[in-house]
This record gives C-alpha cells, structure tokens and sequence, in this order.
C-alpha cells in the first residue's frame, strides 16, 4: 500500500521539531525516537522504523526518502546538508518553506472556494426565478387574458425547460459539491488538481508568478543551506518538473552557467526570474550578501504573488454580484413592465 504523503503543515512542523531537538545536541536516531513517543495513531510506527534505520546507520535524508511520505525535494537538500555538516541549517530552512508553502496553499484554497461557491449560490437563485417565479407570473397574465411575450416569454420556456431537467440539475449541483468539499478537504486529491493546473496553465499568468516565487523560495534556501550554485538550482528546478516550460528555463539557466556566465546574467537570460529581480542579485553578487539578497527577492515575489492572487479574486467576487444583479433585474423587469401596462390599461 502507497504511504500517503505529509500535508506542508505537517513536513513544517516535523522538520522544526528536528532541527530544535539537533541544536539542543540529541542525536538525529534518539529525535525521532522522542517524536515517536509523543505521536499517536500511525505515524508513530513509520516514525518508529526512521529511528531505527537512523541507529543502524542511515542518514536521515534516505531514512526520509524510503518512508515515502516525503517530497524529493525534502530528502535531496537534507542529503546535500548532511554533506555539508549543515543539517540543522536545512531542516531549519525546510520549516520555513513548507510553513510558507502552507500558507500560501490556505490562501489559494480560500480564493478559490469563496468565488465558486458564491457563483453556485447566484446561479441556484437565477434558477429558482426561472423555473418558479416565472409561472407564477403565467398564471396572473393568464387570468387577465393576457400572456408572457418577448423577453418574458423567452425566460419562461427557458424556465420550463430548467424545470424539466431539474433532476439531471441536482444530480450536477450535488457532484459539483461534492467536487468542492473534496478539494477542500482532501489534501492529495487537492494536490491532484493543483498539478494538473500547472500542467495546463501553470506558466501563465497569476500561476507563473506563484512558480516563480516558489522557485526563489526554493533558490535561497538551498544557498542559505550551504549549497553549491548548481546543485541549489537543479534542487530548485525540481519543483517545477510538472511545467515543462518552467523545467526548460531552469535547464538553460544552468547551461548558462556551465557557459561561465555569472549567476544574475544567467537567471536573467533564460528568464527564470524577473529582470528586476535580477538586477538585485548582481548587486548583491558585488557586495557579497548574495544569500541575503536572494532571500530577499523570494519575500518580494511572494509578496507580488500574493497581492496579484488577492486582486483577482477582488475583482471576481464584484463582477459577479453585478452580471447576477443585472440578470435578476432582467428577468423581473421583463415581467412587471408588461404587467404594469395591463394594470394600467384596465384601471
């Protein structure tokens, strides 16, 4: 049976939890013993069999990557900081990330429900008016010797026609939330979706601008953790092998520096990063404080990607209060000005 992978919360929390328990001096087997025991349920036992593998000699980043429960990226940079003698420093550092990444990820969830489930709800409305309201204003005009015409008349068979298909209307309505609790909910099904987005659309847009700021995320961590250049870039470049065209940027980034380009030129040559952005890189390059620089670019290309994901999501929620405003203003206008008039010419 597949382990079922560790939600960001959770990679955060375990990985700040080591690195505290490594800096206070217990040993990497006798942390996750100590975590084991303060565990319940299940991951107490895949917790169990890492300490044990760790006590008979295993490091921890392939103690990590054989419980499957891990991203790649989680056990290659532990793997490079354990090379280093920098361990605690990278679990340190992956708390960071995954924190990010999770809040990042309640954000994006939030964004995305919020306008779906506010459209569900206008269009039952718009529904209800057509298939309900709309006969009911039949019968007036047809005990007054008159009938719905034009605009009016139009909305009432399309009423009718809803209405006989209301079944078919339910059984979607209810797979369309089921769909949406379960992306809600479900991490791993979430994360199906997510990638799927990326593959599709994920090089476009407000979605090219979170991946960017992912990557530069990714980028200063791993030199914040000792990593040489290239081997920093490939781990970064991982976590975008579900968007070829993000893949193919990052290979020719490193190309560039196999060329002997310097770092700034090559991110701005094969367009991995904004051009501003690089521009910051080459200074700090000259002064020297290029792990602070980058660490600096990511908080800023968050902070875009966050902004841009919360103005879009500004702009949707009053456009669609307005084109449901102007439909349902439609369909009622349609209705008493016709029978407005037929009030006005019997009285």
């Amino acid at each position: 049976m597949k382990n079922e992978k560790l939600s960001n919360e959770q990679i955060s929390g375990l990985c700040m939890e080591l690195s505290l328990l490594l800096h206070a001096g217990v040993r990497v087997g006798d942390g996750l013993a100590l975590l084991a025991e303060e565990s319940h349920g299940g991951d107490r036992a895949w917790l169990e069999e890492m300490a044990h593998q760790v006590d008979e000699g295993t490091s921890l980043a392939a103690a990590l990557d054989g419980s499957g429960r891990f991203p790649d990226y989680v056990s290659g940079l532990l793997k490079m900081g354990e090379r280093s003698g920098r361990t605690e420093e990278a679990l340190r550092a992956l708390s960071v990330y995954y924190e990010e990444r999770s809040r990042m990820e309640r954000r994006l969830r939030s964004a995305l429900l919020y306008p779906a489930v506010m459209l569900l709800l206008m269009l039952a409305v718009i529904v209800i008016l057509l298939a309900r309201v709309l006969p009911v204003f039949d019968e007036v005009y047809a005990s007054l010797g008159g009938q719905l015409t034009g605009v009016a008349g139009g909305l009432l068979a399309l009423g009718r026609a809803l209405d006989a298909a209301m079944p078919v209307l339910c059984v979607l309505l209810g797979l369309i939330v089921v769909f949406l609790a379960a992306f809600a909910a479900v991490s791993s099904f979430r994360e199906q979706i997510m990638t799927l987005w990326r593959r599709t659309l994920g090089d476009k847009g407000i979605s090219r601008m979170m991946q960017t700021a992912r990557f530069a995320q990714a980028l200063s961590m791993g030199l914040s953790s000792g990593l040489p250049l290239e081997e920093a870039l490939t781990l970064a470049g991982q976590l975008q092998k579900d968007i070829p065209a993000a893949r193919a940027r990052c290979q020719d980034c490193l190309d560039r520096l196999e060329r002997g380009e310097d770092l700034a030129s090559a991110l701005n040559g094969s367009g991995v990063l904004p051009k501003a952005s690089c521009r910051l890189v080459a200074l700090g390059q000259r002064s020297g404080t290029g792990d602070t620089v980058m660490e600096e670019v990511a908080r800023r290309l968050s902070e875009e990607s966050e902004y841009a994901l919360e103005t879009r999501v500004g702009q949707v929620e009053p456009a669609l209060v307005l084109v449901t405003s102007l439909l349902v203003g439609a369909i009622l206008l349609s209705v008493m000005l016709p029978l407005m008039n037929i009030m006005t010419a019997i009285g």
